[in-house]
C-alpha cells in the first residue's frame, strides 16, 4: 500500500532533504520516526530535494508499507514523536504507482526578504540594507516566463538530463510587514535554481545589472555569468500540484 504525506518543515537544522552521510536530513528524520513506532523500515521519497538550510511550507512524500494502516494514526505517531521543526498534516492512501516525484504537475517556490531588521524573521527571510528596485527586478522576472534552458542557473556538475523548465509564474510582491516574495512556479527545478535567480535578480535590482545583461546571462547558458545563490534561509518550498486521478481507489 503506497500512502502520500504531506510535510511542513524549518529546515534550519538540517543538511536538506536528501539523506546525507554525516549530518541529519528532514528524509532521514522521517524514516526513523516511521521505522520506530511501525517497526519495520520504511523508505520516505520527496518530491524533490532542497538544499541546506531551506524551509518547506509543504513537502509531499510517499511511502510503502505491506499492510495498510489508518492514516489518521499514522499521523498521529509521527507528529509525537517528530521534532518541533517538522509537522505531518495529512496522511491520505494513493494508487500503487503514483510518484511524489514524477508525478508532480508544477512546484512553487517563495522567496522572502525584508527591508526592516527583525530578530524573529533571520532565519526566514534575508534582510537587505538597501532596498533594491523591485519594478526593474520584475521586468527582468517575466523574462523567465519565455526562457527554455536555465542551465545559467543551475548547479554545475549534476546528473539531470535536460537543464529545460517551463516557468509560468515568477514575480516579487510586496507584503504588509516591510518584506517582499518573489513567488516562482514551474514544472520542475533545478538544484540550486531559485536561489541562483534570485541572487541574479538582486544585481538587477541594485542596478549592477542591465535588463539586456540579464538577458544575455540566460542566453549564455553558463552558471558563471550569474550572481551569486541569495542565502538559504529565505527560501521556502510552497506547493506540490498533482492530477487528481492518483488517489487510492
Amino acid at each position: 500500500m503506497r500512502y502520500f504525506a504531506d510535510i511542513e518543515f524549518d529546515g534550519t537544522a538540517y543538511s536538506g532533504w536528501q539523506i546525507q552521510p554525516h549530518s541529519p536530513s528532514v528524509q532521514q528524520t522521517l524514516e526513523e520516526a516511521l521505522a520506530l513506532f511501525l517497526r519495520c523500515k520504511v523508505d520516505v521519497t520527496g518530491a524533490g530535494r532542497t538544499d541546506a538550510g531551506v524551509h518547506a511550507s509543504q513537502m509531499i512524500a510517499h511511502f510503502d508499507l505491506e499492510t495498510s494502516q489508518d492514516p489518521d494514526w499514522m499521523m498521529h505517531k509521527l507528529n509525537g514523536i517528530l521534532p518541533q521543526d517538522i509537522a505531518v498534516h495529512r496522511i491520505w492512501p494513493v494508487r500503487p504507482d503514483a510518484h511524489a516525484r514524477f508525478d508532480a504537475v508544477s512546484r512553487t517556490y517563495k522567496y522572502y526578504v525584508t527591508l526592516n531588521k527583525s530578530a524573529f524573521h533571520r532565519e526566514y527571510s534575508w534582510y537587505l540594507v538597501n532596498e533594491p528596485d523591485f519594478g526593474l527586478m520584475n521586468q527582468a522576472a517575466e523574462m523567465l516566463l519565455s526562457t527554455v534552458d536555465f542551465t545559467s542557473f543551475s548547479k554545475l556538475h549534476t546528473d539531470t538530463k535536460t537543464n529545460d523548465c517551463r516557468v509560468t509564474e515568477a514575480l516579487w510582491t510586496p507584503l504588509e510587514d516591510g518584506r517582499w516574495v518573489f513567488t516562482i512556479t514551474a514544472d520542475r527545478f533545478l538544484r540550486n535554481m531559485v536561489r541562483a535567480i534570485v541572487g541574479t535578480l538582486m544585481e538587477v535590482g541594485r542596478h549592477k545589472l542591465t535588463l539586456e545583461e540579464f538577458k544575455k546571462i540566460i542566453e549564455s547558458k553558463d552558471r558563471c555569468s550569474a550572481g551569486d545563490s541569495a542565502p538559504a534561509q529565505g527560501l521556502f518550498l510552497h506547493k506540490i500540484v498533482y492530477p487528481d486521478n492518483l488517489t487510492h481507489i
